[in-house]
């Protein structure tokens, strides 16, 4: 009875993280921050077993979310939504698995960290995660975008974007003529487009606005713009996708 007490007396010593802080750590500072704060609590607990398994779960976190986002650069997620996820899940699990330790030991008048240290160990933690990968995804972007080329046509000055490294610029002046030719670029209204190489496939993505799939007379002309120029590239498959904000959101094709 009395070494289980001294143990208590030990344990209420000791500072912990309380639910609160944690949510509002994880949230500043990601999954490793989670980490951190629940291992150490469990620490405080006497619970070395499930220390070790806690940082494993967060460092797996952080490489799966990190990595879609740094595979998938251009997927639309809103700003807080991921925040919002790893941080709700954390809050679960430390209620799970540490609410009850964690009010006992307030009730026995325990210690805990203040939130200026939370708030610090979240901005420790949001400059060791996230400062690494958006110079990745920065880097990564500029590398793309240095090869990308962009040329203007006609008094109207419309514009073909193009990767250099993959389609050559004899081909964009072709596709350019054959633009001008079918009067897609005219002279009443300047064009953006992104041209890509696929083997035997050119692929013209054209901006739009995002009323364009509702109107059927305006894709009715683009189905028979995509129809000309095939005729004037018989050798090719040419493609048209009417793209709406970015290249990747495609809302129509034609092929």
């Amino acid at each position: 009875m009395e070494q289980e007490s001294n143990s208590s007396n030990q344990t209420s010593a000791l500072k912990i993280y309380t639910e609160r802080a944690i949510w509002a750590g994880t949230f500043i500072g990601g999954p490793l921050v989670a980490g951190y704060l629940i291992s150490q609590n469990f620490k405080a607990f006497n619970e070395q077993e499930k220390v070790r398994k806690t940082w494993i779960y967060a460092i797996a976190t952080t490489l799966v979310i990190f990595g879609v986002l740094l595979a998938l650069p251009n997927i639309k997620i809103p700003n807080q939504l991921i925040p919002l996820i790893y941080t709700f899940l954390a809050y679960t699990l430390v209620q799970y698995y540490q609410g009850k330790n964690i009010k006992a030991h307030i009730d026995a008048g325990g210690l805990t960290f203040d939130w200026w240290r939370t708030l610090g160990i979240g901005i420790i933690g949001a400059i060791i995660t996230i400062l690494p990968v958006l110079g990745i995804a920065y880097a990564t972007s500029g590398a793309s975008e240095a090869s990308i080329t962009r040329k203007t046509y006609g008094v109207m000055k419309h514009e073909i974007a193009f990767d250099k490294d993959s389609i050559s610029e004899t081909d964009i002046d072709k596709i350019a003529d054959g633009l001008i030719m079918t009067s897609f670029f005219d002279n009443a209204v300047t064009k953006y487009t992104y041209v890509t190489k696929n083997g035997n496939r050119f692929e013209i993505s054209i901006s739009c606005n995002k009323s364009i799939i509702k109107d059927t007379k305006a894709l009715t002309l683009f189905a028979q713009l995509r129809n000309d120029m095939q005729g004037l590239f018989p050798e090719k498959k040419i493609v048209i996708n009417l793209v709406v904000d970015s290249i990747d959101n495609v809302v129509k094709r034609f092929e």
